[in-house]
C-alpha cells in the first residue's frame, strides 16, 4: 500500500510557516513516490470537512515561491477540539488513506498534535509536530521557527521610529508588541540599535508585573534628560492584581482580543505628565512581512519541514522537531526530537538573566542570544545629531 502523508497548519500563521510546508512537501515528494502529499485546507476544521488538497502535484516552481509567500498557504484554524473532535479526525484520516501526519503550529496545535497522536494510534499512523510561533513561547527548543522574522521585523521597524522621533523630538511614541504572556518580541526591539541609533528607551516585558507608577516616573526621567524617546510595551501586560493592564476586548478559548495597551499608556503620559506621546501597533503587520523575513528563520523553517516528514515516514510519532544551541558566536545549533508530552500547553518566558533589574528593558546577554536569529546585520541608518 502506497504512504500518504497529511500535513496540517495551526495557529496564527508567521513569516516562514510556508516554507515549513515547502521542506515538508518537498521531503514527501522526495520518499513517496507515487504517494499522496495531502494538505488540510483550513486546519484541523478543514480536515473534519474533508478539505484536503494533495500538493504532491504541484509545480516544483510554484512550490518555491512558498519561501516568499506571507500567511498559510493551506490555510489554518484556532478551532476549539474535543475528545470527539480528534476520534473524528482520525476517522477521516483511516478513510483518507493517510499513512503519516505531521502538524505545524505553536503551543495549542502542539497539544492538539499530542492528541490527534493518541488517537491514531490504534490504527497504527504516527503524527509529528512543526514548532511555529513568533511568540517564542514554545517550551524546550532554544527557539522556534517564526520568532527569528517577527524579531527582525520589530528590531527594523522600531528603529525607524527611533530615526522619526529623534528628528522630530517633540514627543513620546509608544510601539505595542505582540505576544500574549512571553515578551521575546517585545525584546527584540532592543536589537534597533544594530542600526547605530540609540533606542528604544524603554521595553515593557509581560513577565515583570506592571506598575503604572513605575512606568510614569521611567518616562519622565526619559523627557527630562532627553526630551523625547521611544517605549515599547508588550500586548500583554499586566498589573499587581494578575489582569491584563486594558480590559481584552474579548477572550476565546485560548485566544485572547487585547485592548489598545500603547494608546493606554499614551493617554496615560499625555494625562498625567502632561506631554505629548502618541501610540503605534503594528500588529499583524509584525507576523506577516516577507520585506523583513530573516533568512536564518527561513532556513531553519524549511529544516523542520524536512526533518519532521523524514521523522514521520520512519515510524517516529509522538514528538516535535526542536532546535539545540550549540554556540551563540558563531551560531550553531542541532536539531533535535522532542517529546510532545514536553511541550503540550508549556509556555516558555523570558528568563530572569535577560530581562535588567529595573524591569524596564533587556539584559546584553538577550541582546546576544537573538542576534544570530535575525540573520544580518540591520543596514546603518544616518540620522540629525542634535
Amino acid at each position: 500500500m502506497a504512504e500518504n502523508l497529511l500535513i496540517i497548519h495551526g495557529g496564527g500563521p508567521t513569516a516562514v510557516i510556508n516554507s515549513s510546508l515547502y521542506g515538508a512537501v518537498r521531503e514527501a515528494k522526495r520518499r513517496l513516490g507515487g504517494g499522496k502529499v495531502y494538505a488540510a485546507i483550513g486546519g484541523t476544521g478543514g480536515l473534519l470537512r474533508r478539505q484536503v488538497k494533495d500538493l504532491g502535484t504541484e509545480p516544483d516552481e510554484r512550490l518555491r515561491l512558498l519561501l516568499q509567500s506571507p500567511a498559510s498557504a493551506i490555510g489554518t484554524s484556532r478551532d476549539c477540539l474535543e475528545a470527539e473532535d480528534y476520534a473524528a479526525m482520525a476517522q477521516v484520516i483511516r478513510e483518507l488513506g493517510i499513512t503519516a501526519v505531521v502538524m505545524n503550529g505553536g503551543n495549542g496545535t502542539m497539544d492538539a498534535c499530542g492528541k490527534l497522536c493518541a488517537a491514531c494510534a490504534e490504527q497504527g499512523v504516527p503524527v509529528m509536530g512543526i514548532p511555529k510561533t513568533i511568540d517564542n513561547d514554545i517550551a524546550v527548543t532554544d527557539h522556534a521557527p517564526g520568532y527569528g522574522s517577527a524579531a527582525r521585523y520589530m528590531a527594523a521597524s522600531t528603529a525607524e521610529v527611533c530615526a522619526d522621533v529623534r528628528s522630530l523630538p517633540i514627543h513620546v511614541v509608544v510601539i505595542e508588541a505582540l505576544g500574549r504572556s512571553a515578551g521575546w518580541i517585545t525584546a527584540a526591539s532592543a536589537l534597533a540599535a544594530q542600526c547605530g541609533l540609540p533606542g528604544p528607551d524603554l521595553i515593557y516585558l509581560p513577565e515583570r508585573t506592571f506598575s503604572p507608577e513605575r512606568f510614569l516616573s521611567d518616562v519622565e526621567k526619559l523627557i527630562r534628560e532627553k526630551g523625547f524617546g521611544v517605549v515599547v510595551a508588550s500586548e500583554g501586560l499586566t498589573g499587581a492584581d494578575g489582569k491584563p493592564i486594558v480590559d481584552p476586548i474579548f477572550t476565546v478559548g485560548r485566544a485572547t482580543y487585547f485592548g489598545d495597551v500603547s494608546a493606554h499608556l499614551a493617554n496615560l503620559i499625555i494625562r498625567e505628565l502632561g506631554y505629548k506621546a502618541r501610540s503605534e501597533k503594528p500588529g499583524l503587520l509584525g507576523r506577516a512581512s516577507i520585506a523583513w523575513q530573516s533568512p536564518v528563520d527561513r532556513e531553519e523553517a524549511v529544516l523542520a519541514g524536512e526533518l519532521a516528514v523524514r521523522a514521520v515516514l520512519t515510524g517516529e510519532s509522538g514528538k516535535m522537531v526542536g532546535f539545540s544551541r550549540l554556540s551563540t558566536d558563531p551560531y550553531r545549533v542541532e536539531p533535535i526530537l522532542i517529546d510532545i508530552k514536553e511541550v503540550m500547553l508549556r509556555e516558555r518566558l523570558m528568563p530572569p538573566e535577560f530581562i535588567n533589574e529595573a524591569g524596564n528593558g533587556v539584559t546584553p546577554a538577550f541582546v546576544e542570544w537573538c542576534k544570530p536569529l535575525i540573520g544580518p546585520e540591520l543596514p546603518p541608518i544616518l540620522s540629525y545629531t542634535l
